[in-house]
């Protein structure tokens, strides 16, 4: 695929900051030399943690308030500046869960919803899994479940579902880690 196209900015404007997101536009010269609008919303990183522990997948239920549901799914948080997915996977696990991984890697990072989102996600497998005291966040309201690992793409894609989690549950399988 080539394009030779190189899409100048005439304008970048951000329109609000909520300190949770920013969202704004870029006004850009498209190939046919029209201009247009792109909006854009811009998210700190995120991570999102498969961990296992022999026969079981760590998941948190908690209710969504954006979109009005509750939702079985695998732990996930902000990455903090400074931080890495791995060292931002451990320390939400921890925070969220009451487990600390003995090991986190990185299965896989990428750029989420592109249309309309400047947002990194990492995907993070944790395993040896020690019981400490969780210390959630002021707004995390919040249950840990555990779920067969053989039951564990089943539950994913159960709904209500979400992306990340699918996304956390295929990965891991496909690299033969459930």
């Amino acid at each position: 695929m080539s394009d030779d196209h190189d899409w100048p900015i005439i304008e970048s404007k951000t329109e609000y900051e909520t300190g949770w997101y920013d969202g704004g536009y870029d006004l850009v010269e498209q190939p046919d030399g029209t201009e247009k609008k792109y909006y854009w919303a811009a998210l700190p990183p995120a991570v999102v943690i498969v961990a296992r522990t022999d026969e079981e997948l760590i998941m948190v239920e908690q209710y969504r308030p954006a979109i009005r549901e509750q939702h079985l799914e695998l732990p996930a948080g902000i990455v903090e500046d400074g931080e890495s997915f791995t060292e931002a996977g451990a320390r939400e696990l921890r925070e969220e869960t009451g487990f600390d991984p003995a090991g986190v890697s990185l299965l896989e990072e990428f750029w989420v919803s592109t249309g309309v989102l400047r947002h990194r996600r990492g995907i993070v497998f944790a395993e040896g899994l020690e019981p400490v005291a969780v210390d959630r966040d002021s707004n995390e309201f919040l249950t840990v479940e555990t779920v067969p690992i053989e039951d564990a793409l089943d539950v994913a894609r159960r709904q209500p579902t979400n992306d990340a989690t699918i996304e956390g549950v295929l990965l891991a399988q496909v690299e033969g880690l459930l």
